[in-house]
């Protein structure tokens, strides 16, 4: 009888055991789900704190970039209207002073050129600090990171362009070209300056060569800053259309 009764005491005990193992692991496992409840939820509001701040920063570059879209196009204009120019402007080289029309000598000592200026605050931004690392599209990131190039490209071709122009067009013009011509024609004042100032000696300028190779110079440059305009606003309609795509992701 007394062996029976250690038998059954030593089940009683077995069996609050199990109940008690039962019980812990259910309680482990209470937890692990609040945990990963918890996760979850944090995880969620990271998303959406990360979406917040992804969907700021392609709002600021897609108005940076709808501007530079609209300055491109201007460019564009430009620097086709200017290798016309230039290209007309070959046509008169080795001319008589006779056969020059006032629109040909003006064309021949145009030195004017308008600097492009296409921003890039918000793409150098992203670039340059952690704002990359809320951006989620990987096609997106690489062509953001591509982006700073392209603008040095056509930011040096606009350099090229200037120096041609202020280092060696210019002085060659300035002189063989009188500034007398472009005074006004019915001013007194300025009567005395016209009678008697040096005048300008369009044929040595059309022969020279520097001029002649000058202006050769400034119109290859220009096509080649044309060929690079374009292909800047190719690359900046890819990435302005890929962030509306973005920023209308639910």
């Amino acid at each position: 009888m007394v062996l029976f009764r250690k038998v059954r005491s030593r089940l009683i005990k077995l069996e609050k055991f199990k109940t008690y193992l039962i019980y812990a692991l259910g309680e482990i496992l209470l937890i692990v789900i609040g945990l990963l409840i918890a996760w979850k939820i944090n995880d969620i509001n990271e998303s959406r704190k990360n979406r917040i701040v992804e969907v700021k920063i392609y709002k600021s570059l897609s108005q940076e970039l709808n501007t530079n879209l609209g300055v491109l196009d201007s460019a564009i204009a430009d620097y086709t209207k200017n290798i016309q120019t230039l290209q007309n402007t070959i046509n008169y080289l080795g001319m008589e002073p006779a056969e020059l029309t006032a629109d040909a000598k003006s064309m021949i000592v145009n030195l004017n050129y308008h600097k492009t200026i296409v921003r890039d605050e918000a793409i150098n931004s992203i670039n340059a600090t952690n704002k990359f690392e809320f951006i989620e599209s990987d096609s997106l990131k690489k062509l953001i990171a591509a982006y700073p190039n392209e603008l040095d490209n056509f930011n040096n071709q606009q350099i090229k362009i200037e120096n041609i122009i202020n280092e060696r067009l210019k002085p060659i013009i300035e002189k063989h070209i009188s500034l007398i011509e472009i005074l006004p024609e019915d001013s007194y004042n300025y009567q005395r300056m016209k009678n008697y100032g040096n005048r300008s000696n369009y044929p040595d300028l059309l022969v020279s060569r520097e001029y002649q190779n000058s202006v050769i110079d400034r119109l290859l440059q220009t096509k080649g800053q044309l060929s690079i305009t374009k292909n800047l606003r190719n690359k900046t309609k890819i990435i302005a259309t890929k962030l509306n795509q973005e920023l209308n992701r639910s």
